[in-house]
């Protein structure tokens, strides 16, 4: 019997689905190490010079019309409107999508992002396939264009996406409640003092982790200039992420300031950093809020972009893991209230503790090992 083939389909190399796929692989392969895994950037796959031109033309818009995208985001008009050319543009990668099943010949194909998988789940259906197709939902809200009768399993963050996505059509029985997956490095139990010596930090001042996600986005430069009026003795972590612009901005100012900043670009130990943190500033990113979950991590989100991160931050905060600031010349203030309030920053770390999927990474790699081809 030869070993289980696995298709993971992604979009965007620096991305929490990115991410979420690269977790998959390392808990299927700790499961089963002869399992072979081909894990792609779908839409480069597909359409490798329109990728380039779409991721463009989003980072513009979430940047300048935020608005533009929450009207667009899981909008029944738009939706039904784009479904024609949605059509086309899968039908135009069939062929590609042919010749890469034909070569690899799966067992089952995973996606965690809408497009691959509305792609594979409309070439199911052209071709007569039974291959298992899964969709791991990798933020808190299931829009409609996840919503295909080939997906055989949707993996959600929580049961309260379980539930939206029944009321959208999807049968009970399809639907798993396992969480985000994420790398189970950051369930690891850490030595925090090591890490503070590592980093050279001060283990008698409050470390606060402030970061924008891969790509470093985020009113991150009005963040860090309201927190120079905290009243607290603070250490600041700053993870710029990929966004090179923003780094070497704040290192240009950084002598100006006069709280201890430490500076990081896109780094491999977020979870060492997030370890040490007495709270953590971030954009409300799918994996990102897992992580900070597992981790019991008091989270405040500045300023979220509408669409996914108003719906991630609508979620944390109703389950009380989170606070939400929309003036991010205000967070100077929240930061001060929490430190002094030791009670209010235990309630949000419970809380988080309380939602928070560690295992899901595992779960979901068992549920995929468990699966056969019909």
């Amino acid at each position: 019997m030869r070993p289980k083939r696995i298709i993971l389909m992604y979009i965007s190399e620096v991305s929490g689905h990115r991410s979420a796929t690269l977790a998959i692989e390392k808990a299927v392969k700790e499961l089963r190490p002869d399992t072979e895994i081909l894990s792609i950037n779908a839409f480069n796959y597909t359409n490798p010079i329109t990728e380039k031109v779409v991721n463009r033309i989003y980072m513009e818009v979430i940047k300048r019309t935020p608005k533009l995208w929450d009207y667009l985001y899981d909008n029944p008009s738009v939706v039904k409107g784009l479904e024609n050319i949605k059509r086309r543009i899968h039908k135009s990668n069939s062929p590609k999508l042919k010749k890469l099943f034909d070569r690899f010949n799966p067992d089952l194909v995973v996606c965690t992002q809408a497009f691959p998988c509305g792609m594979v789940a409309d070439y199911k259906k052209a071709y007569g396939l039974n291959l298992p197709l899964v969709a791991v939902l990798t933020d808190y809200i299931p829009h409609s264009y996840w919503v295909y009768e080939e997906v055989d399993y949707y993996i959600t963050p929580s049961e309260d996406v379980s539930a939206r996505l029944e009321k959208k059509g999807v049968a009970p029985s399809k639907i798993k409640a396992l969480g985000i997956p994420f790398d189970h490095k950051f369930n690891q139990k850490l030595d925090k003092e090591s890490v503070l010596r590592k980093l050279k930090l001060n283990p008698q001042k409050p470390v606060i982790l402030i970061m924008g996600g891969g790509q470093g986005l985020g009113p991150i430069k009005t963040i860090v200039k309201s927190l120079e009026k905290s009243e607290n003795d603070i250490q600041e972590l700053i993870v710029a992420g990929i966004n090179k612009k923003l780094l070497n901005s704040l290192k240009r100012k950084i002598k100006h300031y006069k709280k201890d900043i430490h500076l990081f670009g896109f780094i491999q130990n977020i979870h060492e950093l997030m370890r040490i943190a007495e709270l953590i500033i971030s954009k409300p990113g799918g994996v990102t809020t897992a992580e900070v979950l597992s981790m019991g991590l008091p989270m405040i989100i500045v300023k979220p972009i509408p669409g996914q991160e108003i719906n991630n931050t609508n979620f944390l905060t109703h389950k009380g893991a989170a606070i939400k600031v929309d003036k991010p010349e205000e967070v100077h203030r929240v930061i001060d209230d929490l430190l002094r309030n030791r009670t209010r920053l235990e309630q949000l770390k419970l809380a988080a503790l309380r939602i928070a999927k560690p295992g899901a990474s595992m779960d979901i790699a068992k549920l995929l090992l468990s699966l056969q081809s019909c």
